[in-house]
């Protein structure tokens, strides 16, 4: 299986999400494109309410999310992106796609 590669960010159509993440992926030669939606759109993330001392408890509540290896997954993209270590979103997303070569 082929890495991923990152297509779009918009904004979700899910009304309970924010994001919607689109990547495409080669596989037994075949694309496959997929979306995953991240971030709860009635909760506040790092790159809204900018609080350190939440972030630091969001990331140790959810450190289990990054079990499954897979950088396309929510658990991932809120850790890295909504929860990076910028209050940006843009510089979490830039050093998302940097760290998963994406």
């Amino acid at each position: 299986m082929n890495k991923p590669k990152l297509l779009s960010v918009t904004r979700s159509k899910k009304p309970e999400k924010k994001w919607d993440f689109t990547f495409t992926r080669k596989n037994k030669g075949k694309t496959h494109t997929f979306t995953t939606s991240a971030g709860n759109s009635t909760m506040q993330d790092y790159t809204q309410h900018h609080n350190e001392s939440r972030r630091k408890k969001y990331l140790a509540r959810h450190k289990k999310d990054l079990d499954t290896k897979d950088p396309t997954r929510a658990g991932y993209i809120s850790y890295y992106v909504l929860w990076g270590k910028s209050t940006s979103f843009k510089d979490n997303l830039e050093a998302y796609k940097r760290r998963f070569r994406l």
